[in-house]
C-alpha cells in the first residue's frame, strides 16, 4: 500500500493565475460601477432632453419661428410683420426657417435641431475652457453632470430668449474665471466665446445686467494694480463693438422698428399685465428664484469659493435683475436664474466636498456625489404644471385639442386669427403647418388701447375717435382680409378686454368696416372648441 504524499504549502496555495485574476476582477467591477454612476449622473439631463424634444414647443418660441418663416417666405419684417421683439431673435431663427423652407424638415424640427446644435457648441466651449483650470475630483464630476443639465433644465421654456441668454452665459462665466486667474486662452476660443456672449446678451436690453456684473467682478478680482491688464482685455471691447454695430444696423436694415414698433411698445405694451416691483417678487417662479439667489449669495459672502463661483454668481445676479425689471414674473424670466444658480450651488457644494473629504475618498465618491446632485436638481425643477407634465398631458389639454382640431380642419391653410392669445394658438398653428395672416402675432394692441371703456358710452369707439394705433389695427385687418381672404377665420370668445356694457366681440368690432363685413359674408361657422370658433370660407 502506497503511503500518502505529504502536502506542501505550494500545493495548498492558489495558482498564480488565480492570484492575478482577483485584482483584475476587482478593477473590472470598480470600472463598471464608475461607468454606471457616470451614466446615472447624466440621466437627469437625458430625461430633460427628451422633455424639450417632445411637444409642445414653447408658445413664444413657436410664434417667433412662425413670424421668421413668414419673413423668409417674402413678408417684410416690422411693416407686414409687426412685433415687439427686436430683430436679433428673428435672425437667430433664420437658420431654422431656411431649413424648413428648403429641406424636408418642418419648422419645429428644424428649430429644435438648431437649438441642440447651440447646446452642443456651448458644451464643447465649456470643455475647452476647463482645460488648465484646477478642479478637484468632485468638482470635475459635478461639472460634467450639471453643465448639460442646466441647458435643458427650463423644460417647456427651452428656446426662449432668456434661456438662450442663460445658455450662452455659461461659457462666458468660464471665460471670465480664466481671465480672473490670468490663464492663457486661445485667440479664436476667446473671440468665439466673447462674440457668442455679445449676441446672447443683445437679445434684450435687460440682459446687459449680466455682463455688467460679471465684468465688474473681473475688475474687482484683478484689483487696481492690474488696471492696465483690464484695459487691454479684448473681451469687453469685442462685446461692446458687437452691440454698437447691432444698434447701428437696426435703423439701416429695419427702419420701421424704431419708427413704428418702438412707440407702440412704449405706449401700450410695457405696462400691459405688469406688476409692481414688490408684487413680482411674490410670484411663484420669481419668488423661488429670489430665495435661491439669497441662499447662494449668503454662502458666497461668508466664504470665497474661487473665480468660477464668483463669475457664475455674478451671472445669476444679473439674470435676476433682468427678470425683475420686466415686472412680469413669468416662468421663462426666472429660467436663467435657476440655470446659473444650479451651476453655482452645485459648484459650491462640490468644492466644499473636495476640501472636506480625504483625497482618496473624494475620488472614489465623486461619481456618486455628482449623480445625487443632478438627481436633487432634477427633482427640484419638476413641478406641477411644468415639465414634464406639460408634455405628458399635451394631447389632453387645451393646446393639444386645438392642435388636433386645426390639423383636421385647417391643415396647411391660411387663417385670420383674431385673439389676444399666444398660447395655445402657438404652437397649434406650427403643428398644423398653418399660417396666420394677421400682421401682429396676436391682438395685444387692441387689448392695450381698450383697457378703458370708450368715452362715447358705446361698446366700441368710432373710427374717428380711435387713436392712430387702434385705427391702424382696425384698418389693416379689414383691408388685408378683403384683399386676400384666407381659408378660415379663428376667433376667441375670451378677449381679455374689460366689460363695458357687454363683451368685446372681435367679429362685431371689425364688421363695422365695410371691407371686412363684405368679405366675412362668405364664411360659415364650422365649430367651436375651447372657446375658439372656426369660420370656414364657403366658396
Amino acid at each position: 500500500m502506497n503511503a500518502p504524499v505529504p502536502s506542501s504549502p505550494e500545493a495548498d496555495a492558489p495558482g498564480l493565475s488565480q492570484v492575478a485574476q482577483r485584482p483584475l476582477a476587482a478593477l473590472a467591477g470598480s470600472a463598471l460601477r464608475l461607468r454606471l454612476w457616470r451614466a446615472a449622473a447624466l440621466l437627469p439631463a437625458a430625461l430633460f432632453l427628451i422633455t424639450v424634444l417632445s411637444p409642445p414647443l414653447n408658445h413664444d418660441v413657436s410664434a417667433v419661428l412662425n413670424f421668421t418663416q413668414r419673413w423668409v417666405a417674402g413678408q417684410r419684417l416690422y411693416s407686414e410683420l409687426i412685433d415687439v421683439n427686436p430683430p436679433l431673435i428673428f435672425l437667430f431663427n433664420l437658420p431654422a426657417a431656411w431649413l424648413a423652407e428648403y429641406t424636408p424638415l418642418d419648422g419645429v424640427s428644424a428649430l429644435l435641431l438648431c437649438l441642440l446644435a447651440l447646446c452642443g457648441l456651448v458644451w464643447w466651449l465649456v470643455e475647452r475652457l476647463r482645460v488648465g483650470m484646477a478642479e478637484g475630483p468632485v468638482e470635475r464630476a459635478v461639472l460634467a453632470a450639471l453643465v448639460p443639465l442646466a441647458m435643458v433644465l427650463p423644460g417647456y421654456d427651452f428656446g426662449q430668449r432668456e434661456v438662450l441668454m442663460g445658455t450662452i452665459a455659461i461659457p462666458y462665466a468660464f471665460l471670465a474665471a480664466r481671465r480672473m486667474l490670468a490663464l492663457p486662452t486661445g485667440r479664436w476660443l476667446l473671440f468665439g466665446v466673447a462674440l457668442l456672449a455679445a449676441l446672447g446678451f443683445a437679445l434684450k436690453p435687460h440682459f446687459l445686467a449680466v455682463p455688467l456684473l460679471v465684468e465688474a467682478a473681473v475688475l474687482m478680482r484683478r484689483g487696481r494694480k492690474r488696471i492696465g491688464v483690464s484695459l487691454a482685455d479684448p473681451v469687453p471691447w469685442i462685446m461692446a463693438a458687437v452691440w454698437v454695430l447691432y444698434v447701428i444696423s437696426i435703423p439701416v436694415f429695419f427702419p420701421d422698428f424704431f419708427g413704428h414698433v418702438v412707440p407702440l411698445v412704449w405706449d401700450f405694451y410695457v405696462n400691459l399685465g405688469g406688476l409692481t416691483a414688490f408684487q413680482v417678487l411674490l410670484t411663484e417662479d420669481l419668488g423661488e428664484a429670489t430665495l435661491l439667489l439669497l441662499m447662494v449669495s449668503t454662502v458666497c459672502l461668508l466664504r470665497s469659493f474661487g473665480p468660477l463661483v464668483l463669475a457664475l454668481w455674478a451671472s445669476m445676479a444679473g439674470a435676476f435683475i433682468s427678470a425683475w425689471v420686466q415686472h412680469k414674473g413669468w416662468t421663462y424670466h426666472a429660467a436663467p436664474i435657476f440655470m446659473l444658480g444650479s451651476l453655482t450651488a452645485g459648484l459650491i457644494g462640490a468644492r466644499w466636498l473636495d476640501g472636506a473629504l480625504p483625497a482618496g475618498r473624494a475620488r472614489a465618491s465623486a461619481p456618486a456625489l455628482s449623480a445625487m446632485m443632478a438627481a436633487a436638481l432634477c427633482l427640484l425643477m419638476v413641478r406641477g404644471g411644468e415639465a414634464p407634465f406639460r408634455e405628458i398631458n399635451f394631447e389632453r389639454d387645451k393646446g393639444g385639442r386645438l392642435t388636433a382640431w386645426l390639423r383636421e380642419h385647417a391643415y396647411n391653410e391660411r387663417l385670420l386669427v383674431l385673439t389676444p392669445d399666444i398660447w395655445p394658438i402657438f404652437p397649434a398653428l406650427n403643428y398644423a403647418n398653418s399660417q396666420s395672416t394677421l400682421r401682429f402675432m396676436n391682438l395685444w394692441l387692441l387689448q392695450g388701447v381698450n383697457q378703458r371703456c370708450p368715452e362715447n358710452g358705446e361698446r366700441y369707439r368710432q373710427p374717428w375717435e380711435m387713436s392712430r394705433a387702434e385705427f391702424f389695427v382696425y384698418r389693416t385687418v379689414a383691408e388685408d382680409f378683403a384683399a386676400a381672404p384666407p381659408s378660415a377665420v379663428l376667433v376667441t370668445r375670451h378677449v381679455g378686454i374689460p366689460w363695458c356694457g357687454k363683451e368685446f366681440d372681435f367679429i362685431e368690432y371689425f364688421s363695422r368696416h365695410p371691407l371686412f363685413a363684405e368679405a366675412f359674408r362668405n364664411y360659415r361657422q364650422q365649430g367651436e372648441i375651447e372657446g375658439y370658433k372656426l369660420y370656414v370660407r364657403a366658396d
